[in-house]
Parts: C-alpha cells; sequence; structure tokens
C-alpha cells in the first residue's frame, strides 16, 4: 500500500471541465526538485521541461515571448539561519527553452520574491543584518531565537538590466517596529519577513509581510509604508498582486489567524481605497482548504483565479462564482538535494511556491 498520504490521495490531474477553465499552460517547480521546472497542459500532461543549475530558490514564471525567469537557491552567503535553507534565492535568471542562460544578475541575500519588468529591470526582496541595539528594537517572536544575535531585516531593492542599483527601501529605516510586531511563535531570526512584492504604479510598490500578517503600499518617492490589511483581515498571507487599478490579490494562508480557532486558507480581493473585501474564496468546509505557508493566486484573463496549495503542491482553479473547474496534484515527490537541506528539512514533499497559467500565444516557442 502507498505510504505516502498525499501519493494515495492521486496525483496529476484530478479533473477538469474544459467548457470552463482558462486554456492554456500551468508552470510550477517543485521546491525539492533539483532545478526542475515544468509546463503542463489542461490534461495534466507535461509539454515541455527545463532541468535548470539550481534548486528553486521559490518559483518560476514565464515572461513576454516566452522566456523563464527563475530564482535559483545559491547558499553563496552561507546558512544565516536554517530557514535560509529554505527560502533564500541569490541568481536572478532568465533562460531559454532549451534551459540556456540568457542573462543573470546575482544578489546572494535575495530570498522569496523577484518582479521582472518588460524592459529588463529587476524588484527583488533581500535582508540586511541588524545587531546590538537595531536588533532590540524589532519585537515580539520567540525571545532569544535571534540568529547569533542578530535579526534579519528586510530590504527591496530594484535594480535596471545591467544590474546598477535604481532603488533601495530598508524596513528597518522606514517601519516602526511597534506597529510591525513579530507574531509570538515566530522566531527573531528575520522580520519583517517580505514575501512578495510587486508595483501597483510608477511610485508604489505593494509587499506582503508574512511574519507580522500586514499588507503595506511602499510610496518609492519617501519610504513611507501605508498599511492595507492587517492581522485582523490576514493570517500569514503571500503573493499580493494588483488585478486592476483599484484591487489587488492574494492567498491568505490562515496561521495564527486573530479570532480563530480552527486553521484554514482563502484568497482575497482587496480593495485599495478602503480595504474593504471585494470577493474571496474558501473552501466548505472551510477547514478543507489550508496551507501553513507558502501559497499563490493568479487572476486569469477569463475571470477565473488559479490557486495553489503550495505545501500540499495542489493547483486549482475557480470559476468567479467559486466553482472549482481545474484541479492538479504535483506528482514531482522528491527529497531535497543539498545534504544540508535535507538533513535540516527531511522528508519527501511535492511543494511548490506558486504556480502560473498561460494562454498559448504567451508561449510562443511551445
Amino acid at each position: 500500500m502507498e505510504q505516502n498520504t498525499l501519493k494515495r490521495r492521486g496525483i496529476g490531474l484530478i479533473d477538469s471541465d474544459p467548457d470552463l477553465a482558462f486554456p492554456g499552460y500551468t508552470l510550477y517547480a517543485p521546491l525539492a526538485g533539483n532545478g526542475i521546472v515544468d509546463l503542463v497542459d489542461l490534461a495534466g500532461e507535461r509539454v515541455h521541461r527545463w532541468q535548470l543549475p539550481y534548486r528553486p530558490g521559490r518559483h518560476a514564471r514565464l515572461l513576454p515571448g516566452g522566456t523563464l525567469a527563475y530564482n535559483g537557491t545559491t547558499l553563496a552567503a552561507g546558512v544565516l539561519f536554517p530557514m535560509w535553507r529554505k527560502y533564500s534565492g541569490g541568481s536572478m535568471g532568465k533562460y531559454a527553452p532549451d534551459g540556456t542562460l540568457l542573462a543573470e544578475y546575482r544578489d546572494d541575500l535575495q530570498h522569496h520574491d523577484a518582479h521582472h519588468y518588460d524592459d529588463g529591470r529587476i524588484l527583488y526582496t533581500a535582508v540586511e543584518p541588524l545587531t546590538g541595539a537595531a536588533a532590540a528594537r524589532i519585537r515580539g517572536g520567540v525571545p532569544g531565537t535571534e540568529a547569533d544575535g542578530t535579526v534579519w531585516a528586510d530590504v527591496v531593492r530594484e535594480v535596471d538590466a545591467n544590474g546598477a542599483l535604481l532603488w533601495e527601501w530598508r524596513a528597518a529605516e522606514h517601519l516602526d517596529p511597534a506597529d510591525h510586531v513579530l507574531q509570538p511563535h515566530y522566531w527573531r531570526e528575520h522580520w519583517p519577513l517580505i514575501n512578495s512584492v510587486h508595483p501597483l504604479d510608477e511610485h508604489t510598490v505593494v509587499a506582503s509581510l508574512r511574519s507580522v500578517s500586514a499588507v503595506i503600499l511602499i510610496d518609492r518617492r519617501t519610504g513611507r509604508a501605508t498599511t492595507l490589511a492587517d492581522r485582523s483581515t490576514v493570517a500569514q498571507q503571500h503573493h499580493v498582486t494588483p488585478v486592476s487599478d483599484s484591487r489587488v490579490l492574494l492567498f491568505d494562508n490562515g496561521t495564527f489567524r486573530t479570532g480563530e480557532s480552527v486553521t484554514y486558507s482563502r484568497v482575497l480581493e482587496i480593495d485599495l481605497a478602503t480595504g474593504e473585501l471585494a470577493w474571496s474564496y474558501q473552501d466548505s468546509p472551510r477547514e478543507a482548504f489550508f496551507t501553513p505557508y507558502m501559497g499563490g493566486a493568479q487572476r486569469l484573463a477569463n475571470g477565473n483565479t488559479l490557486i495553489t496549495e503550495a505545501a500540499f503542491g495542489r493547483i486549482f482553479e475557480v470559476t468567479p462564482d467559486r466553482r472549482i473547474c481545474w484541479e492538479y496534484v504535483v506528482p514531482s515527490f522528491t527529497e531535497y538535494p543539498d545534504a544540508g537541506t535535507a538533513e535540516t528539512f527531511p522528508g519527501v514533499s511535492n511543494a511548490i511556491f506558486r504556480a502560473y497559467r498561460y494562454a498559448a500565444d504567451q508561449i510562443p516557442w511551445l
């Protein structure tokens, strides 16, 4: 009998309604895979695979013209703290369909997210060390869990196509630790743990702060951060992206949700002007859909939403009226390929960070 619970429940294509699903191809990168990125069709059949030189520093996506943008884990800065093995990046590369490296920008303190502009700029998250009094200013979390006395604080950077720094925002400079307190169960090694960044317009960046459960809007001109959602609305959320000029979409994980004893995940669409919920999805019963960390939500051109239940490798699509019309479970189950990470985080996994759906005309080489 199959001993892996997720495999036993079913892998690959679970079901599909071709009349409702958005036609196209789904891209994902197994986190414990050794640099594999797969592209599957609506029937769940793999139509292309990249084999890249690094395991994923979280995710891959396709750029206009079908070039693959891929964050790779280098660990070249060393192991700053145990979780750094899991979610650090370092290599922000662009690859041809055959895996040829076309361009690469390296920042060995990069982690989680990198947004590639059409003109070659990259907006991404990184860390810097806080020690002594600067580290002591950070509030909350489990006492004594700094990384050898260091709190690694987030930095958002933008570089041009040649790697020249265009803009930098430092959380330690612009966020008040009294207003952005680590939640009680979090280790104090990383604050506030920005897991996604995305431009809203020329002057505004939206960022997701996982370990303090907040979504903020950053004014690029002044550095000032305005809170769009706090822990009264979100809990350990991920992947905040604009879906119109007035709304953003995000994956709300639900770990340590305020006022709730049951953990459950949901997807939220939030009005930028009011902070009110414009649309949401959660399962019925609500606890049937949950990933404690990672996760993604992509609004598709037909109005559907592609959702990544990341820790369990489950990708599914829902219509605007919340009907599931496509479901797929990543069939790639592996241990981490590097011994240090496999020892720190043992076990076989099919986890992914995010998945993306692309129409056929977005992949002209396929």
